[in-house]
């Protein structure tokens, strides 16, 4: 085992306070954070993305955040990528690497060690099932998958996320071979981490949604309206205008409806995405979750996490 880089990782949905834990726990660990935000890359879009702020980051260093402008595609084989180079750059200097965020797809891609082959696109196939999905919704391009990845179609109909799919229309479409063959194959090498996955979630469901109306409410106050407006000003990628938090507010920006109605779409969106958080998450059976409204205060559930890290990695 000690040929393993130890990594800790912490996830679970939006709001649910994975950065303050993690940034205690890293303080606590000499460790530093790579953030797995496919959204938090961006600059400019800092307060629809609760992007901590150097307060709320108190000095332990975050990376593969606020670096790329947002009229620039980002994809997973990037991250994995830029995070691998991240965490042999932090256990090197004798530092814990901590991975923190809610995109399930960056964190399992990274741990799992899986490769991604993306010499061959397609952007005018991809930009064709883009339009379709607009048109059409997703359930055609579902149909489509089945066809030739039916495993794929059974994982990806769950959480419905039309990037995803379309992704694996163009990759059958470009090498021929189903990206369900591409992971398999490529799981064939062994992960070059020994990983502790820590999980932050509430067992009462409704404290997490109050939790995220009240950031929401929180965003509002911190200028999410003249943020959205910049935002939806500037050239987009694909990538970037999947962000939630600009396009809900679209409506009140054109002046076609009232704050209040969109602000309260953006709380009900946000809620959907926890969901889907959650349903990917809960995949994994090697998270060890935490309840957070089982503790009576924050420190109980920082020693939680501290223990499951001593016996899982350090001591393991």
């Amino acid at each position: 085992m000690n040929d393993f880089i130890p990594v800790v990782s912490v996830v679970g949905p939006t709001a649910s306070g994975k950065t303050g834990l993690a940034v205690a726990l890293a303080k606590h660990f000499d460790g530093e954070v790579i953030s797995a935000d496919s959204m938090q890359i961006y600059t400019g879009m800092t307060v629809a993305t609760a992007k901590p702020t150097k307060e709320e980051q108190q000095g332990v260093p975050h990376y593969l955040m606020d670096f790329l402008p947002p009229d620039q595609t980002y994809s997973v084989a990037r991250f994995v990528e830029d995070a691998h180079r991240c965490i042999a750059d932090i256990h090197d200097r004798g530092k814990l690497p901590f991975v923190v965020g809610g995109t399930g797809l960056y964190v399992d891609s990274l741990l799992n060690n899986i490769r991604f082959s993306e010499e061959n696109r397609d952007e005018a196939y991809s930009q064709a099932l883009r339009l379709q999905y607009r048109e059409s919704g997703v359930e055609p391009l579902l149909e489509q998958l089945y066809a030739v990845d039916t495993v794929a179609a059974e994982r990806l109909s769950r959480e419905k996320n039309p990037k995803r799919i379309i992704r694996a229309l163009e990759f059958y479409h470009t090498t021929g071979t189903t990206i369900t063959a591409q992971i398999e194959q490529s799981k064939t090498v062994p992960s070059p981490y020994r990983a502790v996955k820590i999980g932050l979630n509430y067992s009462d469901r409704e404290k997490l949604y109050d939790r995220i109306d009240r950031r929401v409410d929180l965003m509002l106050e911190r200028g999410l309206a003249d943020e959205a407006a910049q935002v939806l000003r500037s050239p987009l990628s694909h990538t970037s205008s999947m962000a939630i938090g600009y396009k809900e507010l679209a409506p009140y920006i054109r002046g076609e409806a009232s704050l209040t109605e969109c602000i309260e779409k953006l709380k009900r969106e946000t809620r959907r995405y926890a969901k889907r958080q959650l349903t990917w998450f809960r995949r994994d059976k090697e998270i060890q979750w935490l309840y957070a409204d089982t503790y009576d205060s924050f420190e109980e559930l920082y020693s939680a996490a501290v223990a499951i890290i001593n016996k899982g990695l350090l001591y393991g």
